[in-house]
């Protein structure tokens, strides 16, 4: 879950990085102090410094309070009108139920939506994939906002927020989650973005919701935790042929090929895909394993339903199941995020998955993983990708996964967290 342009969740993070890359000294303090001294007074982030979020200046500073950062304000007291945009440009929902719409929506962030920093990828959400991230259990018509020109009625940004609840330490607590933040390229210089992010904040405070989370691939005040994507090649030569990785020294393609290749079939008794009928059975494991870590949602039935229950090129969901007592032990999941590749004659789209949630309670986490491995193959795609977070750190090395060169920072507005998250206290998974 990015927001704004940036490139987080880098779709060429090239997995064979330097392996002394992944182990950089990433901790809060050292990106807030790299960031402050590169920049500019008079360029400092003067929309997040108005903003009732964790500021840099704050860090380390142990009299303050966990919790809400400001207190809700009465329903009637928040601004009734939208705010204004540019006179070219007005307002719009976007009904993700409206096929032209979804339509409008999927061809925006398509042609407009992150990119890597070489221009080589972007992002490609199916509309399949944006109705079930933008329609969860409860969720608000008017948080999905679009902004069009007024002349032609063209469809030239984006944001939204879908409502969920997120367990810090021991507080449950009614969030949005922000996503999508996407303004067309030509329009990046019109100041869109602070003005969309007010408004997203403006309808979402009017359910009487306050705080949100999101992430960015950018430094901003001030990040909870900051993750790394690593990458498992399932198709070495395609991705080396579009650029995504490269061969390693004294490594011939053969070579490489014969590094990544997957057995066949799925080693674990009782390893199946997900069915409704599993939906019970499956929350209880993610609630019991989610109740570890200081931030992470609190799942009930029906958001499991929505979320793990599985979708053609959506999302997938596999568990184990006891062949003789029929007890659901363990369970993984990944979605689907394809980017587009660019400038390439060969290949027009990469198919990646990536890592949802995993629960290992009776098969070993190293083996639940190379069975997902194993059947993402199969389904055909190019790369498999996990966030270091939770316990994932535990397989990445050893299943071959080799670390991105870019970082994903988790946010939380209106909400402080006293001490800076290290990603494997981090249990909440942003899309």
């Amino acid at each position: 879950m990015v927001l704004g342009d940036s490139s987080g969740g880098n779709p060429n993070p090239n997995p064979d990085a330097n392996q002394a890359a992944a182990e950089d000294d990433t901790s809060i303090d050292v990106l807030a102090r790299n960031i402050q001294d590169t920049l500019t007074v008079g360029k400092r982030h003067r929309f997040w410094e108005t903003q009732p979020v964790g500021q840099f200046n704050d860090l380390g500073d142990s009299t303050l309070p966990e919790g809400p950062i400001e207190a809700p304000t009465p329903i009637s007291e928040v601004k009734s009108d939208p705010y204004n945009l540019p006179a070219l440009y007005e307002w719009t929902t976007c009904d993700m139920d409206d096929e032209s719409t979804c339509a409008e929506v999927y061809n925006l962030l398509t042609n407009n939506y992150v990119e890597d920093d070489e221009n080589m990828f972007r992002f490609n959400y199916s509309k399949e994939f944006l109705r079930w991230a933008l329609r969860p259990p409860g969720y608000y018509k008017s948080w999905h906002i679009g902004v069009r020109v007024k002349s032609s009625k063209k469809l030239v940004a984006f944001i939204t927020g879908v409502p969920a609840r997120i367990r810090v330490r021991g507080d449950v607590v009614r969030m949005a989650e922000i996503n999508f933040l996407c303004v067309h390229k030509k329009l990046r210089s019109k100041r869109l973005a602070p003005v969309m992010i007010k408004e997203v904040t403006r309808r979402v405070h009017l359910e009487n919701i306050w705080q949100a989370a999101y992430t960015a691939g950018i430094v901003l005040p001030t990040p909870v935790t900051t993750c790394r994507y690593w990458h498992r090649s399932l198709n070495p030569k395609k991705l080396i042929d579009v650029g995504f990785s490269r061969l390693g020294a004294r490594m011939t393609m053969s070579r490489t090929i014969r590094l990544y290749k997957l057995p066949e079939a799925t080693v674990t008794p009782g390893f199946r895909k997900m069915e409704l009928r599993d939906v019970a059975a499956v929350t209880r494991l993610l609630r019991e394993y989610l109740g570890q870590f200081a931030v992470a949602p609190d799942f009930d039935e029906s958001d499991v339903e929505h979320w793990m229950l599985p979708q053609e090129n959506v999302v997938d969901s596999f568990l184990v199941e006891n062949p003789e007592t029929h007890e659901v032990t363990d369970f993984c999941s990944f979605y689907t995020l394809p980017s587009s590749i660019l400038n390439n004659q060969n290949y027009s789209l990469l198919k990646a998955a990536y890592s949802y949630y995993n629960v290992a309670t009776k098969t070993p986490l190293l083996q639940l993983m190379n069975d997902a491995l194993i059947v993402a193959k199969k389904m055909d795609y190019d790369v498999f990708n996990a966030l270091d977070v939770m316990h994932n750190e535990s397989f990445l090395k050893e299943l071959k996964f080799g670390p991105g060169d870019g970082q994903l920072h988790y946010y939380l507005y209106n909400y402080r967290i006293g001490n800076p998250l290290r990603p494997q206290e981090l249990g909440l998974v942003l899309l």
